[in-house]
């Protein structure tokens, strides 16, 4: 029965429900507001406790009145008393899974923001599969590539690397395009 207490937990991350909702208190406090997603992606990610002491102790600091759920927003922000227990117990938690915590909430806040950006989106083709790629500014698109694509795992990686990397991509196209050309860039004179 242990064993469903620790599954998914790596060595040094915890099992312990009180140190659980700590950091809880202390994440919500430091990162705040904050969705359940991103609390529940982080810490999973980072192995650091297992979904059901994560679901439990969530469920514990809402009901102990540590921390408000914002249903319009699904977010959660720390009352008062949840500060207090953030500021005071917090160094009772071992300072890498604080930092481990913190990290995963940037990485997956990081990569929300870049998707908000920097779209791709998987399309099933006749002959494969096609991603498209765009990049928004102020409500419209000012970037847009589709590329075919041979299966399914290639189109993924295309586009989570495009999340990541549009910019930089968008950039460097934008820098060859809008730069003046020598006369081996221009189309003969018979053609014009």
């Amino acid at each position: 029965m242990a064993e469903a207490f620790t599954a998914g937990v790596k060595p040094g991350g915890l099992t312990d429900n009180l140190q659980i909702r700590i950091l809880l208190c202390y994440m919500i406090k430091t990162a705040g507001p904050i969705t359940r997603e991103t609390l529940q992606g982080a810490l999973l990610q980072e192995q650091l406790v297992n979904y059901f002491e994560f679901a439990d102790a969530l469920a514990d600091v809402e009901k102990q009145q540590l921390v408000l759920h914002d249903a319009e927003n699904d977010s959660y922000t720390v009352t008062d008393k949840g500060f207090t227990v953030a500021t005071t117990l917090a160094q009772d938690l071992p300072r890498t899974v604080r930092e481990s915590a913190i990290r995963g909430v940037l990485q997956i806040q990081s990569w929300r923001h870049k998707a908000a950006m920097n779209r791709a989106e998987v399309q099933e083709t006749d002959d494969g599969y096609a991603v498209v790629c765009t990049i928004g500014e102020d409500g419209s698109d000012v970037f847009r590539l589709e590329l075919a694509m041979p299966d399914k795992l290639v189109a993924e990686m295309v586009k989570n690397n495009f999340i990541a990397h549009g910019n930089v991509l968008y950039n460097k196209v934008m820098d060859i395009l809008s730069q003046p050309g020598d006369e081996q860039d221009r189309p003969p004179a018979a053609l014009l």
